[in-house]
């Protein structure tokens, strides 16, 4: 997909418009160019911002009470007759108004969340890695290789643990793009089942693992030591989730 494609499709994008092919071929296209991928950022943060506020409406009690004691009293039955279509008109204004504040509200409800779009963004990263045979920029399952690799690429240095001993060997790493900002994914695999573990720096503190599954992929997120993880993989969600605890026990001991 053309360049001036991909930016003309980019607002379509976010809101998750596009069909599965469109979508994978702009998940390529950003792997690629830096000013795509600024767009696409500048694009999701003002989409994240307009659908932040809750809007809602309520017609105050007596409205139409006090619309009809606001309006002249007319003695002629002429006066009278203009009078009430006045008052029709008024309300139906009043309920044109009602009604699109309330569609507004809904349309901006719709939306999907922040973390909805961070959600999808993981799976189509994982799901990328695998189609365009890009799961590790450095191979080897040895994490003194792998941690060192990342100096210079980012502005923080993400945690490496080995859990081979554990039935799930590190086999490399890559640079990522997710949420706006440039990640580490460390790449585990759990027999023939790849595991691709996203971090990068937060300010939040310690949570607890929150699993979810999508697209038929197993997912579980958390913040630990300063860091937020993210791991996505097609492996059984037992599986995904006993890699997780190992991986929470082993930093917690490293600090």
């Amino acid at each position: 997909m053309e360049h001036q494609q991909v930016l003309d499709l980019l607002p379509a994008y976010v809101d998750q418009e596009l069909s599965v092919t469109e979508t994978l071929q702009i998940e390529r296209h950003l792997t690629d160019c830096a000013a795509c991928q600024h767009e696409y950022a500048q694009q999701s943060q003002l989409s994240a911002q307009l659908k932040a506020p809750a809007f809602y409406f309520e017609a105050p009690a007596g409205l139409a009470r006090r619309i009809k004691a606001a309006l002249p009293e007319e003695q002629s039955a002429s006066n009278e007759a203009k009078r009430r279509h006045f008052n029709w008109f008024n309300a139906g204004a009043v309920l044109a108004t009602l009604f699109a504040v309330i569609w507004s509200a809904g349309l901006y409800l719709t939306l999907p969340s922040a973390q909805d779009r961070l959600t999808d963004e993981v799976v189509a990263s994982h799901v990328r890695s695998l189609q365009v045979d890009h799961l590790s920029d450095v191979v080897s399952t040895d994490r003194h290789t792998v941690k060192p690799w990342f100096n210079g690429k980012l502005n923080f240095s993400p945690p490496v643990i080995d859990l081979a001993a554990q039935g799930y060997p590190l086999v490399g790493g890559r640079l990522d793009y997710l949420d706006g900002h440039p990640v580490a994914a460390l790449i585990y695999r759990r027999q023939l089942h790849p595991i691709n573990l996203y971090v990068w720096p937060n300010g939040d503190g310690n949570t607890a693992s929150l699993s979810q599954s999508r697209r038929g992929y197993h997912l579980s997120r958390w913040s630990m030591n300063g860091m937020t993880y993210w791991a996505v993989s097609d492996v059984a969600a037992g599986e995904l989730a006993a890699f997780v605890a190992l991986l929470r026990t082993q930093l917690a001991q490293a600090g």
